[in-house]
């Protein structure tokens, strides 16, 4: 146990968990059955927590736990506990504009930082599904909406300023899950430092990118893109790993990385993995045309998300009694003023798919170069072949970040998929 943590808090084991549960009775009505009954399963494969599914006779839930540090790295990378109040609190606020796109919370305890959720049943984590070349049909538009919610939903245009300066107050205390986006997003694979984890293979592009000063002035504006836009509530780390899905039901998870920020963050992010499951797909195990066909479907899965979430929030804010001091009506009284709004609306979305092109690519260059990486390409046993897969996403990136003017619409992005294909492990040789 680090010396950081509450007095009262422990990490649980298995008997932990059912013996915290057992004193919750909206749990034991869930679950049903007597606590001997109730069979725990540690299913833990993220970087940070605790997860166990607990199964009664009558039903399950999901338990998860914020521990004192990485989970991944055990205690020489102490974590602080709170980022699950953050979580549980990020939950609560969506709740009533995402019902049915993230599980129901049960319950949270904020002495052991443990959350109680829905067990999703049959879901499986959106990367995996990916990887093993299911299809998921909905969940690019599934995703789309639940970030379209939130986006404008805790916006200056839907709420007052009020509400979200409380917002802002309370997620800006979110300081370290926000200290490990700044190292490990923004600073991390533009210098050498011991968390990276480049293979050999990929060490030019490496190299190639901390000495690129263009592309890390761009970096630098994203950056501080992220630290001083409040823009609205973020999930902060919406990810294919951060999604649990069927072939017709989606939600979305782990909320822990909540801060008010920049809307093109999620939007990129989210961008990000399917751009990297795209490039990553040939080097699975599968048929030559399955997979060509799988990639053809995730190409237009990356198109569909951008523009499903563009025509849902300009849906929602043309629908709704937008509230929010960022645009009072008053300002658009005037004969002219539906048109001038309207141009203000496609601005506004503009504006978020600029952010999002650049923090597709920032993404894609922290996954590859950096730690944390993903099992879209560490599934890939050949690191040659793998870093071959990842040498196109690292061209594509380069080029989003310097020539973003090439890419003016998420057709253009999509387009250049195959072009950045089979870059070379030579970063001088790749198209730029």
């Amino acid at each position: 146990m680090l010396d950081r943590t509450p007095a009262p808090y422990r990490v649980f084991t298995d008997r932990d968990v059912v013996d915290h549960l057992g004193d919750l009775p909206r749990i034991r009505g869930i679950l049903g059955g007597a606590k001997g009954e109730w069979r725990v399963r540690d299913v833990a494969d993220g970087n940070l927590n605790a997860v166990f599914l607990v199964d009664g006779p009558q039903g399950g839930v999901c338990v998860k736990q914020a521990l004192p540090y990485v989970r991944v790295a055990g205690e020489s990378w102490p974590l602080d506990v709170n980022r699950a109040t953050y979580e549980a609190a990020y939950t609560r606020r969506l709740a009533p504009h995402v019902k049915g796109l993230a599980p129901e919370v049960h319950h949270y305890d904020p002495e052991q930082f443990v959350i109680v959720m829905e067990k999703l049943e049959p879901h499986i984590i959106l990367r995996r599904g990916l990887i093993a070349g299911e299809r998921f049909p909905k969940a690019p538009e599934h995703v789309a909406e639940y970030v379209a919610q939130a986006a404008f939903r805790t916006s200056d245009l839907a709420v007052p300023f009020e509400r979200k300066a409380a917002d802002v107050a309370l997620f800006a205390q979110n300081l370290a899950l926000q200290r490990i986006t700044v190292d490990l997003v923004f600073t991390d694979p533009y210098v050498e430092v011991w968390r990276n984890k480049v293979t050999a293979p990929l060490a030019a592009w490496a190299a190639a990118l901390r000495a690129d000063v263009g592309l890390k002035s761009a970096v630098a504006h994203f950056r501080l893109r992220y630290l001083t836009s409040a823009q609205s509530l973020l999930h902060g780390d919406l990810h294919s790993g951060s999604v649990m899905a069927t072939p017709d039901d989606t939600r979305v998870i782990d909320g822990e990385f909540a801060l008010v920020g920049p809307t093109g963050f999620d939007v990129g992010n989210f961008l990000a993995h399917y751009v990297m499951a795209w490039y990553a797909k040939p080097f699975h195990a599968g048929a030559h045309g399955a997979i060509t066909a799988y990639r053809d479907a995730i190409a237009d899965d990356i198109a569909r998300f951008w523009l499903t979430f563009r025509r849902r929030f300009l849906e929602i804010w043309r629908d709704e009694d937008a509230s929010g001091d960022g645009l009072p009506p008053s300002h658009f009284a005037d004969p002219a003023g539906r048109a001038r709004l309207e141009t203000f609306r496609q601005a506004y979305v503009e504006a978020i798919f600029r952010d999002a092109v650049g923090y597709l690519a920032i993404k894609t260059i922290r996954r590859i170069v950096g730690y944390a990486q993903i099992a879209d390409f560490l599934t890939i046993g050949d690191e040659e072949r793998r870093a071959e897969a990842q040498a196109g996403a690292l061209a594509l990136a380069r080029a989003l970040l310097k020539r973003p003017e090439n890419f003016p619409d998420i057709a253009a992005i999509v387009d250049a998929l195959a072009y950045f294909e089979g870059a070379g492990l030579d970063p001088k040789r790749a198209p730029a």
